[in-house]
C-alpha cells in the first residue's frame, strides 16, 4: 500500500525528454528488499528508468517500430501496469510501474507489492495501485489545474512546490486516502464548525447548488481476421466518472451500478480510495480466471465521501459474446489495382444511433494513389490521395438493414511514394472503424438516477450519462496475414 518512487517527466515533440522531479521513499524500498527476497530488483539510476519508461510506452527508438520485450506476442502486458526490464547487475523486472501522460508531461510511480510476484497477484488485489492511480490523477491536476493547460513557468512553479506537498499527502511513501492536489474550481469556504473533522486531503467544502453527475463510458476494442484458423478477439473496458458538488465536510454518496438478467459480470474492478466500503465479492471477479457462471452479478454498490474535484470512481472490464459492429475485408491485387471489398453489420443488440462512426482504410507502402473508383451502400467515401487514405463517413445511422458495403477499384499511379509503415505491407491491410453511441453500453451496465443516493442536508441534482465508443477497432484484411495484435496480448 506504498510506494517505492515517483518521477515526473518531460517529453517534448522534438523527442527531448528529461526527469524534472524524483522522490524516491528509502523505508519502502527496505520494505521491498525485505519481501522480495532474492529476487528483489533496485530501482536502477534516473537515466535508466528514464530510458526504460519511455521505451516501454513507445516514445524513444521513432526508427525502432517493434521492441521485442513489448511487442513480441508472448509479451502479455495488463494496462495500466508496466513492466521495466533491467539489465546489468541488478537485472530483473520492475512491476508495477504506472504511468499516466498530459501535454509535455508523464507521471509515473513505482508501486509496493506486499505480496509474492510469482504468480504475480491480479491487479485488482493490489490496494497499491488504485492509491497509486489516484495518487498520480490528483498530481496531474495540481499541475495543470482544472481543464486549463499552465505555460512552461507556471508548471515550473508548481513543481517546486511538490516537495512540501509530498510530505503532506504520501508521507514516507504512503497515499492518504484521497490525495486531492488540485484547486477546485467551485466556491470553497473556511472549516464549518461541528463535530466533524476537516480530512487532511480536503481543502474547503462546496456551497451552492447540490448535483451529483455520474458518467459511464466503455471501450470497445476489436481485431478481426475473417478467417477460420484465427479466432477474433474483442475486450470492453469500462470507467466511471463523478463529479459531486455537494455541502458537508464527509457527505456520504453511494452510486450503484446494475446489468441487465443476462448481462455478463463485471471484472478487474478498481476502485478510487475514497470508497468506504466495499462488498468482498465485487473485487474477486478476474478476466485471467475461469469463469465458472457463479461470478457476483451485481447490483454493485460503490459508498464513499467524494472529493470536490472530478475522479474515476471506478473501472472494470467485461467479457461481451460479440463486438458491436462485425466486418470483412477483402483485398485482390491486379496489376497497379486493387479491388476493395469491404462489409459491415451492426449487431441488432446495439442502438442504431451513432454521434459519429468513421471507417478508415489506409493504402500505405505504395505509390500515390491515383484514380479511385469505389461505391457505397450508405454514407459517403471522401480520398485523400497525398495520404493514401479512405474516409468512408457512415453518418448517424446504418440502414434499415443494419448493413453497409463498400466495392470498388484503386489504381496507384502517383509520381512519388505514398506513406510507409512497417504494419500495413503489400496485402497486410486493415480498416479502422471510429465510432462512439450514446445512451448505451456494450455490458449493458447503467446508472439508474434513482439509484444515486446522498446523503446531505440539501437534495441535489443527479446527472448520469453513458456511452461506448471504439479504440483500435481493427478489421484485416481475410486475403492477408495480419499482425498479432494489441488485444491478443492483453487477452
Amino acid at each position: 500500500m506504498s510506494l517505492r518512487a515517483l518521477w515526473i517527466i518531460s517529453h517534448e515533440k522534438d523527442g527531448n525528454a528529461s526527469i524534472r522531479f524524483s522522490r524516491r521513499f528509502s523505508t519502502v524500498e527496505h520494505r521491498a528488499k525485505c519481501l522480495a527476497g532474492s529476487s528483489y530488483v533496485a530501482v536502477p539510476e534516473e537515466s535508466v528508468v528514464l530510458q526504460l519508461l519511455l521505451t516501454e510506452l513507445g516514445l524513444s527508438d521513432p526508427e525502432r517500430s517493434f521492441v521485442a520485450l513489448r511487442d513480441d506476442c508472448l509479451h502479455r502486458q495488463r494496462s495500466p501496469a508496466l513492466e521495466l526490464h533491467v539489465d546489468g547487475p541488478g537485472k530483473g523486472i520492475l512491476w508495477p510501474m504506472l504511468a499516466i501522460s498530459q501535454g509535455p508531461l508523464i507521471l509515473a510511480c513505482l508501486c509496493l507489492v506486499d505480496a509474492p510476484l510469482e504468480p504475480r497477484p491480479p491487479l485488482a488485489n493490489l490496494l497499491s495501485v488504485s492509491q497509486g492511480l489516484s495518487l498520480l490523477a490528483g498530481l496531474q491536476t495540481f499541475l495543470f489545474g482544472s481543464g486549463s493547460k499552465p505555460d512552461s513557468e507556471g508548471i515550473a512553479s508548481r513543481l517546486a512546490m511538490l516537495p512540501s506537498i509530498l510530505v503532506q499527502v504520501c508521507p514516507l511513501g504512503t497515499p492518504l486516502d484521497v490525495p486531492v492536489l488540485g484547486a477546485s474550481n467551485t466556491p470553497t469556504v473556511p472549516v464549518p464548525a461541528g463535530n466533524q473533522k476537516q480530512p487532511a486531503w480536503k481543502t474547503g467544502v462546496h456551497r451552492g447548488r447540490a448535483v451529483v453527475n455520474v458518467a459511464l463510458k466503455e471501450t470497445v476494442r476489436s481485431m478481426q481476421y475473417g478467417q477460420r484458423s484465427r479466432q477474433d478477439l474483442w475486450d470492453v473496458y469500462g470507467t466511471v466518472t463523478c463529479k459531486c458538488e455537494v455541502e458537508g465536510v464527509l457527505p456520504n454518496v453511494t452510486v450503484t451500478l446494475t446489468l441487465p438478467p443476462n448481462g455478463s459480470p463485471l471484472q478487474d474492478i478498481l476502485v478510487h480510495p475514497c470508497v468506504t466500503s466495499l462488498d468482498s465479492n465485487i473485487l474477486t471477479a478476474c478476466s485471467v480466471d475461469n469463469c465458472d457462471g457463479s461470478a457476483f452479478s451485481g447490483p454493485y454498490k460503490f459508498p464513499f465521501s467524494p472529493p470536490l474535484e472530478p475522479f474515476r470512481l471506478c473501472s472494470y472490464t467485461s467479457q461481451v459474446p460479440v463486438p458491436p459492429i462485425l466486418g470483412s475485408y477483402q483485398l485482390r491485387e491486379e496489376e497497379n489495382q486493387l479491388c476493395v471489398s469491404v462489409n459491415l453489420k451492426l449487431h441488432e443488440s446495439v442502438k442504431n444511433s451513432f454521434e459519429y462512426c468513421e471507417a478508415h482504410l489506409p493504402f500505405f507502402n505504395r505509390d500515390l494513389m491515383g484514380a479511385v473508383d469505389v461505391k457505397v451502400s450508405s454514407g459517403q467515401v471522401d480520398a485523400s490521395k497525398e495520404k493514401n487514405l479512405l474516409v468512408w463517413t457512415l453518418g448517424q445511422r446504418f440502414p434499415k438493414s443494419r448493413e453497409v458495403t463498400m466495392e470498388g477499384r484503386i489504381t496507384f499511379s502517383g509520381p512519388t511514394p505514398g506513406p510507409t509503415d512497417p504494419i500495413c505491407t503489400q496485402l497486410t491491410a486493415y480498416v479502422k472503424l471510429y465510432f462512439k453511441v450514446p445512451d448505451i453500453t456494450l455490458s449493458g451496465c447503467c446508472v439508474d438516477q434513482h439509484s444515486v443516493q446522498v446523503y446531505s442536508a440539501a437534495k441535489p441534482r443527479i446527472v448520469t450519462s453513458r456511452d461506448l465508443q471504439s479504440k483500435e477497432y481493427f478489421i484485416w484484411n481475410s486475403t492477408g496475414c495480419a499482425p498479432v495484435s494489441s488485444v491478443q496480448m492483453m487477452l
